[in-house]
């Protein structure tokens, strides 16, 4: 890495200010979703990946093209069908004109994978993606095959166009740092977006942070302390949503089938150190992991029927358990 820092404290300082100019840069072609767009660089920035869910048409595709663009990393899209076999993701043993086989990696080998509309491939090939998410490596005929870090999915889903698709199995999705929900525009963003796609315009990038910087930052929020009370408070939160266990709430006695696991426990405590260094703290707080508890309990909690007949949503239970 060519900078060099004196101290954590200096590197956090410098952190943010690559945050915002990341920020700066992306806000030239993605208008709105600020919430969106920090919620994929703290999953970027934390080591984990991201499942963006939206209706068609609100620039999930050109947000995670226009992210791998400034952060000048390698990047392959992968269009999910249901005929896609895992070998089209991550590659295949082809015997050449000598007799011997070798190994021609698929699109998996990059930085940043787009994933998009994954749910419309079967299980087979989505399963294609597990060991590659949690273990940074595919294995291919026996061998082991590492993946150049740092190393991101990012998916896309359509909540609305159910038929000829594969719901995500629950081992996946729990794989996803965050599920990110996409919203409409208002509409002074709405109208600057047409007004940006129906002209010209064509906003230059730069790059500006480089694979080397991103691994270092990934270390660096790992080494952000956090007080006990805040540890104690994210574990409880995830165990909070385990119904039928002595610390479970009401809600989740009566509206979950299943609770959050202790994968969510990890996420609160580094989606919450690193949510807090790029606001410039040095350690998190309660607050922190409030925000980024949504998207991190959203995909991991499986309500019951008694939700669904009554009209209890995930959100308002996740909420709730906010508020208590």
């Amino acid at each position: 890495m060519s900078k060099q820092y004196a101290s954590d404290v200096e590197a956090v300082q410098d952190l943010v200010t690559s945050y915002r100019r990341l920020r700066s840069e992306i806000g030239k072609v993605i208008i709105g979703q600020d919430e969106v767009v920090q919620d994929v660089l703290i999953s970027i920035f934390s080591r984990g990946h991201c499942l963006l869910v939206g209706v068609p048409g609100l620039a999930k595709t050109l947000l995670v093209n226009t992210i791998a663009r400034t952060l000048g990393l390698t990047y392959n899209r992968i269009q999910f069908t249901p005929d896609l076999m895992p070998s089209d993701i991550i590659g295949t043993e082809i015997l050449d004109e000598s007799r011997h086989f070798h190994f021609v990696k698929g699109p998996l080998f990059a930085n940043i994978i787009l994933a998009d509309e994954i749910n419309r491939t079967p299980p087979k090939t989505q399963s294609a993606l597990l060991e590659a998410m949690q273990e940074y490596a595919v294995t291919a005929a026996g061998k082991r095959y590492p993946l150049d870090l740092p190393f991101f999915v990012l998916a896309t889903q359509n909540p609305i166009e159910q038929e000829g698709t594969y719901p995500l199995p629950e081992a996946q999705l729990d794989r996803f740092m965050f599920n990110v929900m996409l919203t409409y525009p208002d509409f002074n963003q709405e109208v600057m977006v047409v007004k940006n796609t129906t002209s010209d315009y064509n906003p230059q990038l730069e790059k500006v942070i480089s694979a080397e910087e991103i691994v270092f930052f990934q270390g660096l929020i790992r080494r952000i302390p956090i007080p006990d009370n805040v540890l104690q408070y994210a574990v409880s939160l995830a165990q909070k949503t385990r119904p039928n266990t002595k610390v479970a709430t009401s809600d989740a006695n009566n509206y979950l089938a299943w609770g959050a696991g202790p994968r969510a426990s990890q996420y609160l405590v580094i989606g919450a150190k690193c949510h807090a260094a790029l606001k410039g703290k040095f350690s998190p707080d309660i607050e922190d992991v409030k925000a980024v508890a949504p998207a991190i309990l959203r995909h991991r909690i499986v309500r019951n029927y008694k939700a669904e007949a009554d009209g209890v949503s995930v959100e308002k239970i996740v909420e709730g358990l906010l508020q208590n």
